[in-house]
């Protein structure tokens, strides 16, 4: 196999997490006597750009279908987010009404939303049928496609080029990483802004974050590797910062290459820090394997040792970071009875490959388990403190990465 990005042939493994089914492809009570599609996990780490990338098996309209089951308007922390962010860059770019400001995978609106109420034009780009239905009843314009350089040179010629243009947490989504950021480059206007969000790789190795990794993310990124894919698309980052987003993500501010907004020093610096930690270098990364693997052995050894007490445990947020963890480890339903989320797209359904069933978080206040795997560690937090009737009955939750840990 090639980098996606520099076409250089790939020799080190980052990561080998064996077969899974795609991380968001839930299952219906009917599909569970219908053959279950599994593809290798296996992610390989560019010695040349830095990209590391998973194996290419799985075409991404067979992962973003209509029946998408990701609303990102489940989490309120990440609404927070997004609320915070639209406040901070209509100020710092001053967008007003005579602005055009554009979403790529925008989803249910959760973020366009802020700035239909702020009076800003705007469109929400969005390939998946039920997060668009969504957002449209928000009032959002929702153009229903993949992003790609031929889109972005179409809107250019319909004279729909951004001031501004966001894309959260898609960027490790695309197959073709050049082709998007050429679409990029295509509809940003002369002296237009695009930011960036994403996890950060650097933080992923230090954390051990590897149930991040699942089909549906193509990329895992640096900001060197960023950098250079921008530059070969006549874009260039200007800014960025370091957010605790999703385990620690980066947030980069890219414009044209000869846009006269200097380069600050932030982005050398976090190149630097990187290069500190050996990013490229593949001793860096030979142990995360075996750091992946103790954390699956002590998630297996807890459930088995809470199964043999006769203590009942539950998982809660039906997540991909969750699948991954799950298919990895080989958990099944005698281990976590059912897991619980709060999207009403995800309840009755079953998690793909470990066919746990997903049930409402009012479950929990009938079954009363004595444990509750959190799966997306990201927003503990928040589920500890929506859920804190827990204790009323000596209840208690846990999570397994970065280390399998109580948090009674």
């Amino acid at each position: 196999m090639k980098c996606r990005h520099c076409k250089n042939f790939l020799k080190h493994v980052f990561i080998d997490l064996g077969f899974a089914p795609p991380s968001n492809a839930y299952l219906s009570a009917e599909d569970l006597h219908k053959p279950e599609f599994y593809f290798p996990l296996k992610v390989f780490a560019c010695e040349n750009c830095g990209l590391v990338q998973t194996e290419d098996y799985t075409p991404a309209d067979e992962l973003f279908r209509d029946d998408y089951a990701y609303f990102s308007s489940t989490s309120t922390s990440w609404l927070d987010h997004a609320a915070r962010y639209s406040s901070m860059i209509r100020k710092r770019l001053n967008l007003d009404e005579q602005s055009f400001v554009i979403e790529i995978a925008s989803n249910d609106g959760y973020l366009l939303k802020n700035f239909v109420a702020a009076g800003i034009p705007c469109l929400g780009i969005e390939p998946t049928g039920g997060t668009a239905d969504a957002a449209e009843k928000l009032s959002i314009p929702v153009m229903r496609e993949f992003f790609g350089t031929a889109l972005g040179k179409e809107l250019a010629r319909q004279g729909r080029q951004a001031d501004l243009i966001i894309g959260n947490n898609v960027y490790a989504h695309v197959p073709d990483i050049n082709d998007f950021t050429g679409g990029l480059k295509a509809a940003l206007k002369d002296g237009g802004t695009v930011t960036l969000e994403f996890p950060h790789v650097m933080r992923l190795i230090g954390r051990t974050q590897f149930d991040t990794i699942y089909h549906e993310h193509y990329s895992y990124l640096s900001l060197f590797t960023v950098t250079r894919i921008f530059k070969s698309e006549g874009l260039r980052v200007f800014d960025v910062e370091e957010l605790s987003t999703h385990g620690g993500s980066l947030r980069v501010y890219g414009c044209h290459t000869g846009d006269p907004r200097p380069t600050t020093e932030a982005v050398s610096a976090i190149i630097a820090e990187e290069e500190r930690h050996g990013l490229r270098k593949p001793e860096t990364v030979r142990a995360f394997q075996k750091r992946a693997a103790h954390i699956k052995d002590d998630l297996v050894l807890f459930l088995i040792e809470q199964k043999r007490l006769g203590k009942k445990v539950a998982a809660y947020g039906a997540a991909a970071k969750g699948n991954t963890l799950l298919n990895y480890a080989g958990i099944k339903p005698d281990l976590i009875s059912y897991v619980c989320d709060a999207a009403p797209s995800k309840q009755g359904k079953f998690l793909p490959g470990s066919h746990i069933p997903i049930v409402s978080p009012e479950v929990l206040k009938e079954q009363k388990p004595d444990t509750i795997l959190i799966l997306p560690w990201n927003i503990a937090g928040e589920i500890v403190e929506q859920h804190d009737y827990v204790k009323e009955w000596g209840g208690g939750f846990a999570v397994a990465v970065p280390e399998m840990e109580m948090l009674r």
